[in-house]
Order: C-alpha cells, then sequence, then structure tokens
C-alpha cells in the first residue's frame, strides 16, 4: 500500500517565560495536525513528519517523561526504525534542549533548523529559506509561545513554503492543567483540516481562543460610568436581554441581563461582577448588534 508524505513545515518550542510547549504545523495534507502534533506539558514537545512514524509520537513522549533529552530522544528512535531514511522529526524537551533528525531519503527540499527551545523542520519546500524565516521570526518575535508558532509558519508560508501548496494546519499547546476545566494539559488544541488558506485562518481561531478562553488582565477592565450604563442598557435591549428603560444606571437588573448574555455567547471568562467591562467584549456587543 502507498502511503502518502506528509510535506510539511513545522515548529515545536518551549516557552522559557512559563514552560509552555507548543507544536504548529501547515501541509498540503488532509488533517496535519491528527498525526505530527504530539505533547505532554512538563515533558516535551515533537513534530513527526514526512513519512511520518506516528510510533515516534506516544513512544517519544514517554522517553522525554522520563527524562531522556531531544538530542537522546532523535537519536533513541531513528537508531530504532529502518525507515529513518524517510523520517523527520522534530523535539523540544521539557529544559529547551532541542534537537531534529530529517532522513536522507525525505523528499527535497528537506531539512530543519535548531535554535535555543526550538526546532523548525520541513520537506518538500521551496528551500532552506523557509526554515530559516521561520527560526529568524521565532526568535524575534514576543508574547506567548503559541502567538510566536504561528508567526513562524507564516514566515515559512511566506518564505515559499510546502511546494504543493498549502490544505491544513495546527496548533496544539501543553500546559500542566491548562485545559477547559483545568483538568487536562490540553491548553490549546486547534485545527484546519480542509482551507485555502490554512494559517491565515488558523490565526484567526487563534484569537478567536484568545477571546473566549483567555481573562483580560485587570489593566483591560474599565468603569461602567452612567454614559456606559446608558449604551449597555441600549445594547442589550437591542439584542433582546433587557426591556427596561435607558436610565444610565448600572443596577442589578441591567447586571443581570448582561451576565445572561454572556452564558449565551460563552463570554464568562470576560465578565466580572462589579460594574467594570473589557474593551473587547463592550466592541463584540456592539458588532453584534450592528449585524442585526
Amino acid at each position: 500500500m502507498h502511503v502518502p508524505y506528509i510535506a510539511t513545515f513545522s515548529i515545536v518550542a518551549r516557552d522559557p517565560h512559563n514552560g509552555d510547549l507548543a507544536v504548529a504545523v501547515q501541509s498540503k495534507f488532509l488533517a496535519v495536525g491528527s498525526v505530527v502534533s504530539w505533547a505532554q506539558a512538563g515533558a516535551g514537545v515533537l513534530a513527526t513528519q514526512a513519512l511520518a512514524n506516528v510510533g515516534y509520537g506516544p513512544d517519544g513522549l514517554a522517553l522525554l517523561v522520563e527524562g531522556k533529552s531531544a538530542p537522546e530522544v532523535v537519536a533513541q528512535l531513528t537508531a530504532a526504525d529502518a525507515g529513518r531514511d524517510q523520517r523527520q522529526l522534530g523535539v523540544v524537551d521539557r529544559e529547551g534542549r532541542a534537537a531534529a533528525w530529517t532522513g536522507s531519503g525525505c523528499h527535497a527540499w528537506a531539512g530543519h533548523t535548531v535554535g535555543a527551545g526550538f526546532s523548525c523542520q520541513g520537506n518538500i519546500l521551496a528551500g532552506p529559506a523557509v526554515t530559516e524565516a521561520m527560526a529568524a521570526t521565532f526568535l524575534k518575535s514576543s508574547g506567548e509561545v503559541a502567538e510566536r508558532c504561528v508567526a513562524a509558519l507564516a514566515a515559512g508560508q511566506a518564505a515559499g513554503g510546502d511546494r504543493r501548496g498549502r490544505q491544513s494546519a495546527a496548533l496544539y499547546v501543553a500546559r500542566a492543567k491548562g485545559s477547559y476545566g483545568g483538568v487536562l494539559d490540553r491548553y490549546i488544541d486547534l485545527r484546519v483540516d480542509d482551507h485555502a488558506d490554512p494559517i491565515t485562518e488558523l490565526e484567526r481561531l487563534l484569537k478567536l481562543h484568545r477571546f473566549y478562553l483567555t481573562r483580560p488582565p485587570a489593566t483591560a477592565y474599565q468603569p461602567i460610568t452612567p454614559a456606559l450604563a446608558g449604551e449597555l442598557q441600549d445594547l442589550l435591549r437591542d439584542l433582546g436581554y433587557y426591556d427596561g428603560p435607558t436610565t444610565g444606571n448600572y443596577d442589578e437588573v441591567t447586571r443581570a441581563a448582561l451576565l445572561t448574555l454572556g452564558g449565551f455567547e460563552n463570554l464568562e471568562e470576560r465578565l466580572v461582577e462589579d460594574a467594570r467591562i473589557d474593551g473587547e467584549t463592550l466592541n463584540f456587543l456592539r458588532a453584534k448588534r450592528a449585524k442585526r
């Protein structure tokens, strides 16, 4: 049976500030994130691609959990694999040590760029400028590792990307108890499985993830003044959550209406009990009314 190559470019990285472990990938391959991306909080992260050995995922994570370094994991996985010449692998361990493998049988251009805390790798690419651009962008970027990795993907695409084109992209970030409900380490798990512009769509989804699932910093909130309370009453009335007059008083009825809307719109992470609101939520409400 012929198994298609996962022609792709990816980045694996560790956030030096909080230990988050991330993998981002783009490919001319359906649902690439279901094959390439593997991470476990407190252990490490890896990407397996080309004629991908999916077993590298669980086996590599098990080695990382044991405390093996990224170079040791790459060496051990490839040494035991008779098909190593057609594999590509990038690994970052819990300490931020990085290593990669590009087999001699991977379709050109294939290679990797490894730096402190990250590795960029790809095959069937336009050339070495792809992984070099990814690395340069990652190094000069700031903020959380999720945004930095997606920015690296965009840079790789701008440098030529996958020679076959674009189809899917994915972002996975592991953080201890970072999931919904604080149970698992699956902090961010976003996939664009089939799209004409998958990286741009992934950027959009990451922004939505931040909006819906990340509480704004305290500095993002502003007091609900009488003028703003009146605007909120008008907005809530137009959206069907408030049927009282416009008084400019942020009273219990108005507050309850706003919290009810928040429940319907999944804004629980953003709304607070006292008389404050953040600017992004306010703009969201304004835009929602404008669409009616």
